[in-house]
């Protein structure tokens, strides 16, 4: 039997063409406002002539309102934007993407926003945005959340609010420094995230790369040792994804260590555990930080990841992905694993 909004499509599809178009040029603005018709344009392959044709017409339906630094949505069109989402996902094959994936590797929710994060930069915002809500609506009462680093995670920054004074959130840090981009670093995004939420925050000051030494006198440290306490009760863990080579590019790995990773035929990196296309952990890097087993025991998994070129990394981790994860990527990244695997 069809659904509603298939039945509708069969019966109007010209009209689903011209919906998905608003609906895309409607949400750009409300992600990106105040906005420029000649920078709406180029961010969504548009010409001008276009974007002004229809944003004059969202503008006579009182959904955005042009103010001197650009285009803005009213309430009414934030409000539209919210009321058709689910209509427009589904009529654009993202709901039954989604659902594919969940099914296909065991997931326990797979999110596909529009677009691909490579071409629009509005994609990342989006992730964010839809990470940023499966977070606060799973927050009950006293958590820990332990978060790594990274440009995906970092995209939930601006869609974080203040809780409610009887709940006690604290971010833990769940790596120490790697690299040399410090808005990226997990410290800095716990202290950005408790900053927007009006939660409390726990840094890691170290280096991800320690000798052996080193790595066992750490162990010891009162510090050290409260963190893994909060690993050990860590409620929630909100990460990304990458492939082997760039992090260890970004860890500054010698030609010798990335010799070794190519040889094992390492393919993703989470949480300093590298992974073959198996799935297998073919190297482990020595670091004080989250551990895969406390991973696998948190209630609340939130994985963000896109990009076609992460897509074998993607598939690597996924065999090892805790059941309880949440899964947000692009339509571009899905529908090459969807071509690809399924």
């Amino acid at each position: 039997m069809l659904t509603i909004p298939e039945a509708q499509q069969r019966l109007l599809p010209e009209m689903y063409p011209l919906l998905q178009s608003r609906y895309r040029i409607l949400q750009s603005i409300q992600l990106m406002q105040p906005i420029g018709r000649r920078t709406l344009a180029e961010s969504l392959k548009m010409t001008e002539r276009e974007i002004r044709k229809e944003t004059d017409i969202l503008r006579e339906q009182g959904l955005l309102d042009i103010q001197k630094l650009g285009m803005v949505c009213t309430s009414d069109g934030i409000a539209v934007i919210e009321q058709l989402r689910a209509l427009v996902y589904e009529w654009s094959g993202l709901t039954q993407l989604a659902k594919l994936l969940e099914k296909r590797f065991g997931l326990q929710h797979v999110i596909v926003v529009p677009g691909d994060y490579n071409e629009d930069e509005t994609v990342l915002t989006l992730l964010g945005k839809e990470a940023a809500h499966q977070f606060l609506s799973n927050i009950i009462g006293e958590q820990v959340v332990a978060v790594t680093g990274g440009k995906s995670v970092a995209s939930l920054a601006q869609f974080l609010q203040p809780i409610d004074a009887k709940q006690n959130v604290t971010f833990v840090a769940a790596r120490g420094g790697i690299g040399h981009e410090m808005q990226m670093q997990a410290n800095t995004l716990v202290a950005t995230f408790a900053m927007q939420m009006n939660a409390q925050h726990r840094t890691l000051f170290l280096p991800e790369h320690l000798s052996e030494q080193a790595y066992q006198a750490m162990l010891k440290e009162p510090m050290v040792i409260e963190m893994m306490a909060y690993y050990d009760r860590a409620d929630c863990v909100i990460h990304g994804i990458g492939s082997a080579e760039e992090m260890a590019v970004r860890r500054n790995s010698s030609p010798e260590d990335l010799r070794i990773l190519e040889e094992k035929g390492a393919v993703s990196e989470a949480f300093g555990y590298y992974f073959n296309a198996e799935g297998a952990i073919v190297h482990r890097i020595r670091t004080i930080g989250i551990q895969l087993e406390q991973v696998e025991q948190c209630k609340h998994v939130i994985a963000v990841a896109a990009g076609k070129q992460k897509v074998n990394a993607m598939l690597s981790y996924f065999k090892v992905a805790p059941k309880q994860t949440i899964f947000i990527t692009d339509e571009a990244a899905a529908k090459e694993i969807a071509e690809r695997y399924l």
